[in-house]
């Protein structure tokens, strides 16, 4: 059996795959928050680093298409398992592991669905501006630039230059308390969803022993503890008017 066929095509290797896979969307989970919470400095800054990435173009799409494609993986791979953990469970047996398992596992299907809600939502929201329209970057007077933005060393959007608002489309964005209340219970379920994802591509990977696994588990919950804190610190934000729109903006 080929080493494709073996990953597509037994247990072992769709866990495999949807370890990687999940360690691909983690890592740009984190790197997508980095880029949010430059919200809490100047607007020039989070509009700036907003049209950096705008013209990086076709690598921009190039890195959204590799995403995509991690993200259909990982979920079909997640389906493909469920589907064979009932097959071989037979009507019964899910009692005596459900008893043993922990919350996060037991509900990683469900978070996993909502998780993906979430995702269509969001890049409803602040990607396509499908929902509330409005507020959408598209819809705002462009921001002029204040003060040259550069990004590792070299200006990346300099002074003077009109690019879209970004700053004022996530603050109205999140000023519907029924929006921010529902950005915090999805980020708190992605956050056990994660928690029980590095679990468990530890022991896919086969890293470590029973000492290292809790070691795991704890960094674990404190990683994503401190994601969930800094996901929800921009609805909260704005719900507490810290962020609100400048008349400078």
């Amino acid at each position: 059996m080929s080493g494709i066929v073996y990953l597509f095509c037994s247990s072992i290797g769709r866990k495999l795959l949807m370890a990687a896979t999940g360690i691909l969307l983690l890592g740009f989970a984190i790197a997508h928050l980095a880029g949010n919470l430059l919200i809490f400095r100047e607007p020039d800054v989070i509009n700036g680093y907003a049209q950096f990435l705008h013209a990086l173009g076709p690598t921009l799409w190039l890195a959204r298409l590799v995403l995509l494609l991690g993200a259909a993986i990982h979920i079909w791979a997640a389906v493909a398992l469920a589907l064979e953990n009932i097959r071989a469970r037979g009507p019964q047996p899910w009692k005596t592991t459900w008893l043993q398992a922990t919350f996060q596992s037991r509900t990683m299907q469900l978070t996993g669905v909502v998780v993906l809600a979430f995702l269509f939502y969001h890049l409803a929201h602040f990607s396509f501006g499908m929902v509330q329209a409005d507020s959408f970057k598209g819809s705002l007077a462009p921001h002029t630039m204040k003060a040259d933005f550069h990004f590792m060393g070299f200006v990346a959007v300099r002074e003077g230059e009109r690019v879209p608002d970004v700053y004022s489309m996530i603050v109205r964005g999140f000023e519907p308390t029924v929006v921010s209340a529902f950005y915090l219970v999805a980020i708190g379920l992605l956050s056990l969803h994660v928690l029980h994802g590095i679990e468990s591509s530890c022991q896919t990977f086969g890293v470590g022993n029973a000492r290292f696994q809790r070691r795991v588990r704890v960094s674990g919950a404190v990683f994503c503890v401190t994601y969930f804190l800094g996901s929800v610190s921009i609805p909260a934000a704005v719900q507490l008017g810290i962020l609100n729109l400048r008349p400078d903006g």
